[in-house]
């Protein structure tokens, strides 16, 4: 372990911060001398320059401006970490707006909110249960969780919290009336029941065996938004129907649901907790994305 790992990041941080060796002194109260020795023995051990400076000017070099901000970020964390650790007032109270898909809302996200409003009273939460991609920032969300077997590029911080299968199935009335297909590739003379919130509802991906993967066009009979309706019109034997085993897990133990294409991966799905920054989490946030993490994780 580097035991000189943060030896010397305030002092940088101050001095960038005041543009001036001498005002940095000042307020850390150091002489000049002494800040100058500290910034470059902390430039000797990272093996970089941080600082250009003259006897009129101070600027940060492009390695220094990445390493400030970062440092920046370490000091704000640690400061919120004592708070939270020293501070009764730190405790989360207030709204916490979050929103989550139907399913996962109900089985898995219920419990964990349950337990949260119980430890910490002066929360209230406002749910938005949605199975659409809502705008975190401009619609004023504190969180939201999201499921997808592909994370898209984002501003926002994403943690994973769970990972389950893709399942493709059927019901045994509908295998009985339409037969059992047993390659992906007869999905398109079968009737399907599509998730309309992906951008290409009827083209499925599959693997095979080997690795190659291999894309479906499935013949489209119903086009819907939500993923319990999907699990609930599979079981009325309308047609086949690809979902998160968190929406299934109930119809498959009660064989209302049977799994098709067992041989052939698909990419599965994982669950983030997406929010707007690290910077200045509040507590009813951060307490309550911990417990999710703590809770859900495998």
């Amino acid at each position: 372990m580097n035991h000189n790992l943060f030896e010397g990041v305030e002092v940088f941080v101050k001095v960038v911060q005041c543009n001036s060796f001498v005002e940095a002194a000042h307020q850390l109260g150091h002489s000049p001398s002494h800040i100058s020795k500290i910034i470059n023995r902390l430039e000797a051990r990272l093996g970089m320059r941080l600082l250009n400076r003259t006897t009129r000017t101070l600027a940060l070099t492009p390695d220094g401006e990445v390493y400030f901000q970062h440092c920046v970020q370490l000091i704000s964390d640690a400061e919120q970490t004592l708070q939270l650790l020293t501070n009764e007032e730190n405790k989360p109270k207030g709204v916490l707006k979050i929103s989550c898909p139907v399913a996962f809302s109900l089985d898995y996200v219920r419990p964990v909110a349950a337990e949260y409003l119980k430890k910490y009273p002066n929360v209230t939460i406002e749910w938005d249960i949605n199975d659409r991609a809502v705008d975190i920032v401009g619609d004023g969300f504190d969180l939201a969780l999201r499921a997808t077997t592909r994370l898209e590029e984002s501003s926002l911080i994403c943690k994973r919290i769970y990972q389950c299968r893709t399942l493709v199935v059927a019901s045994p009335n509908y295998i009985e009336q339409f037969g059992r297909p047993h390659h992906p590739r007869e999905l398109g003379k079968h009737h399907c029941i599509c998730y309309s919130n992906l951008k290409t509802p009827d083209r499925w991906e599959f693997t095979e065996q080997s690795g190659k993967s291999f894309i479906v066009d499935v013949r489209k009979r119903v086009n819907c938004n939500n993923g319990k309706m999907q699990a609930a019109l599979a079981i009325d034997g309308i047609g086949i129907t690809r979902l998160p085993e968190f929406y299934l897990e109930d119809a498959l133990k009660t064989k209302q649901l049977e799994i098709l294409f067992e041989c052939y991966e698909q990419k599965p799905v994982e669950v983030y907790v997406m929010y707007p920054s690290r910077k200045h989490l509040s507590p009813k946030v951060r307490y309550f994305i911990d417990m999710l993490a703590q809770q859900l994780s495998p």
